[in-house]
């Protein structure tokens, strides 16, 4: 079993809040800042963050990086195989489930819909349709030869 796949595992069952996380698209942190306006001693760049081999198509893995876990979304029909990455914690629950969430698509977006209490969450950008006060954090992301990247702060990616 890779990291990946034991991370995931956990993640079903996990419950712990990051106090701190790497910032992408969020409305709380300007870019080289992480949350409490603090400036980030890691500027933005691509992050190798696991392996496409890791990934399972139409569905979820989770990766650890920087102290967040990170949902990515594999969708290969998408043009070169579109990868999302989101945060794993489900903002409504505080449960660490994203990734076991099931893929759809609503109201023209694909969208992720949370294991515990169902709401769907664009992939895009976050946001949550049920209850638009609500959003995941979002990182851009990549596949780069057989690496998975997502751009963010940091400096470490634990993953298979």
């Amino acid at each position: 079993m890779s990291p990946v796949q034991a991370l995931s595992r956990q993640a079903a069952v996990a419950s712990s809040a990051a106090a701190s996380f790497p910032q992408a698209r969020s409305e709380h942190a300007p870019a080289g800042h992480k949350p409490g306006g603090q400036p980030s001693p890691y500027p933005a760049s691509w992050h190798s963050i696991c392996s496409r081999t890791d990934l399972v198509a139409y569905s979820g893995v989770v990766a650890w990086f920087a102290g967040a876990q990170v949902a990515l979304f594999y969708l290969p029909d998408a043009t070169g195989g579109k990868i999302h990455a989101v945060h794993n914690r489900d903002p409504l629950s505080g449960a660490n489930v994203i990734g076991r969430g099931i893929l759809g698509q609503l109201q023209g977006a694909v969208v992720v819909a949370s294991p515990l209490y169902k709401q769907h969450f664009r992939l895009e950008d976050g946001g949550c349709l049920e209850k638009p006060e609500l959003a995941l954090t979002v990182w851009p992301a990549r596949l780069n030869g057989d690496q998975v990247e997502i751009f963010a702060e940091g400096h470490s990616a634990e993953c298979g």
